[in-house]
């Protein structure tokens, strides 16, 4: 990953760079992945029961 990629990453995540002192790179990269995540649509998602099975 390039620092340009990066800074793009955060700026669409929407961090300040007072943000990015508390944070690891790790971290920012999981929830980048994490708010791609957001936008899927599933087509079967998990009951309680799914859960109680688990």
């Amino acid at each position: 990953m390039t620092t340009p990629l990066f800074l793009l990453r955060c700026v669409q995540l929407g961090l300040s760079m007072a943000d990015l002192e508390l944070l690891s790179i790790g971290l920012i990269n999981d929830m980048y992945a994490e708010s791609r995540n957001d936008e899927c649509k599933y087509v079967q998602l998990a009951t309680q029961e799914d859960f109680d099975k688990f």
